[in-house]
């Protein structure tokens, strides 16, 4: 049966972009001094959308001397007031998610309805959250007395640019800290009109600084005179990071990448199951650290569930990110799309049998079929590595113990999922499982009050909840 859907494309006319966003340093949007001017484009039609100054060296040192002269300010505001502030963020938020939401699929590539139903929605309830806890963070840390730990510079990730600003940004601020904030070469929109947003919130001049660039201004921030790094993305960058930092005395918090286990048990709800598995990894194309991309299926359910979820994946609509009904948007950048590539035919030549699905691909931008791979060697690649795209490997398991000896054989540790109707199994899996989120029969599920991080290569920290408010302060010795 094919399933025919009239197109249904968000209108464009909602957010008006300006020929050209400059840095945000000091409450100004000021031009670069010593850094360019580029363009950023659509991945799905390589469109221009706007031109965005970066950052030279110099730009980023104005930054943090901006935050670092509104620090002693914003760390003596009453606690409520810093919390008022939040508060007025995460209402602007919610005043401009229409217009945020297009502005993230236009600059990301990601379908409309995850821009609308989860980013935008989500980077407000950050916010809203961590207004709440400004003025009660004597509870969050039991009553240790505490201190901001002063400027903080945060490197946002390409996948998901305005909630990654808001995990960052809603604890520094609700524990006293000034900002410097790096968003990703190729999506820079939404954090800067995140900037205009807190513009219009009235915080005072310097509290909060959003610096456009490439890896080079990230390594600038990493390398200045701020107090705490906060970082995600790659575990190589991540590395480098953590060598940069080592013996400085500086805070440092990491969420890196992830090839993540997704364990479907034989007395799981099946069909519910893959509807978890469709979301696990085509999420986003994913373009999520915490992706399910390592799909483990009991031995005796194993030929349904891949019946049932290649049934379930030659219906997922790949096209227009724009369309209301696109499940699958488009890949980021031509750069993505060359490594989804190379990981793809490696797991070819290693012996893995791949299908993909047969659907209609735009001729313009940067696109990926949702592709599944049969008869995956543990040590091959696309068992090993990351691949941040819309490819899922699956292998078999004959036990829980088994299931949890090839969940726990990666170099990654930041989520998992569980399915099984046996409550008493999957909470005995879980806690067996070396990674930071484990959902059970259900997957990607985020709460702004629930603590999200990794062990092993997927890096330390947590962010979310009171848990993250942590990383923001010196505790009292």
């Amino acid at each position: 049966m094919k399933w025919d859907y009239a197109p249904a494309p968000e209108s464009r006319d909602a957010a008006p972009l300006k020929p050209r966003y400059d840095l945000f340093i000091g409450g100004k949007f000021v031009a670069p001094t010593d850094g360019t001017v580029v363009s950023t484009v659509n991945p799905a039609t390589e469109e221009v959308l706007a031109e965005v100054a970066f950052a030279g060296p110099g730009d980023v040192a104005r930054a943090v001397e901006a935050a670092r002269a509104a620090a002693a300010g914003w760390a003596a505001l009453p606690a409520l007031e810093r919390g008022k502030y939040l508060f007025r963020i995460a209402r602007l938020i919610q005043e401009r998610s229409r217009e945020l939401a297009i502005v993230e699929t236009l600059d990301g590539g990601k379908p409309i309805r995850e821009s609308r139903d989860v980013d935008v929605p989500l980077a407000a309830a950050h916010f809203f959250s961590y207004a709440g806890w400004a003025d009660k963070l004597s509870y969050a840390f039991a009553g240790r007395a505490h201190e901001p730990r002063g400027v903080v510079g945060q490197v946002v990730p390409w996948n998901f640019p305005l909630l990654m600003a808001a995990w960052k940004l809603a604890p520094a601020l609700a524990t006293g800290n000034t900002a410097v904030l790096k968003p990703a070469e190729t999506t820079p929109l939404t954090a800067l009109i995140l900037a205009e947003i807190i513009e219009e919130a009235g915080l005072p001049d310097g509290v909060v600084n959003i610096v456009a660039g490439d890896g080079s201004a990230g390594a600038a921030l990493v390398r200045s005179d701020v107090d705490k790094v906060a970082f995600t993305g790659s575990t190589a960058v991540g590395k480098e990071i953590q060598r940069a930092l080592a013996g400085t005395g500086r805070g440092l918090t990491l969420e890196l990448g992830g090839k993540s286990a997704n364990i479907v048990f034989e007395d799981a709800a099946l069909d519910q199951a893959v509807e978890g598995i469709i979301e696990g990894i085509f999420f986003n194309q994913g373009h999520v650290c915490c992706a399910g991309s390592r799909l483990l299926l009991q031995e005796s359910v194993a030929e349904e569930v891949v019946r049932k979820l290649w049934a379930r994946m030659e219906r997922l609509r790949v096209g227009d990110p724009l369309d209301k009904n696109t499940d699958v948007g488009a890949i980021n950048s031509a750069e993505q799309l060359a490594r989804i590539n190379d990981l793809v035919a490696a797991g070819e030549r290693e012996g893995a049998t791949r299908r993909s699905v047969a659907c209609e691909l735009p001729e313009q931008g940067y696109w990926f079929a949702p592709t599944l791979f049969l008869d995956v060697a543990p040590a091959n690649r696309i068992a090993v590595e990351e691949i941040f795209g819309p490819v899922v490997s699956v292998t078999t398991f004959r036990s829980p113990a088994e299931a949890v000896e090839r969940a726990n054989n990666s170099a990654y540790g930041l989520a998992a999922g569980v399915w099984t109707d046996n409550g008493a199994k999957a909470f005995e899996v879980a806690s067996k499982l070396r990674a930071g989120v484990v959902w059970q029969n259900t997957y990607n599920k985020f709460d702004p009050t629930a603590a999200f991080g990794g062990f092993k290569e997927s890096g330390f920290g947590r962010e979310g909840g009171p848990a993250g408010l942590a990383p923001y302060v010196r505790f009292a010795s």
